[in-house]
């Protein structure tokens, strides 16, 4: 599928711009994978719609407890875009281009 893959990416948070990988791998509609990052390893399930990806994860909050991350992407070629609700924080951009 078009999604497919192991992404580097970056998010401009209001806490600085955050890196890490993001591999994805669909089945049909389902969309299973990692997200790697200097916080750990984030397991992630969602859904894949052509080029388009959904999915969540909750990581680590930097103030104690645990934050929601809902991802909205699309892929094309091998760049990734879109935005992250970062639970109580608001939206990030994310963008991405596919790792060789």
């Amino acid at each position: 599928m078009a999604v497919d893959g192991t992404y580097n990416v970056s998010m401009t948070t209001p806490m600085g711009t955050q890196t890490g990988t993001l591999i994805m791998k669909s089945d049909g509609g389902a969309l299973s994978g990692t997200y790697k990052s200097a916080r750990g390893d984030q397991n992630f399930t969602g859904t894949v719609e052509g080029d388009n990806a959904k999915f969540s994860m909750t990581v680590p909050s930097p103030m104690g407890g645990t934050l929601t991350l809902t991802f909205d992407v699309k892929v094309a070629g091998n760049d990734l875009s879109g935005s992250v609700q970062l639970g109580q924080f608001g939206n990030a951009p994310i963008k991405g281009t596919k790792a060789a």
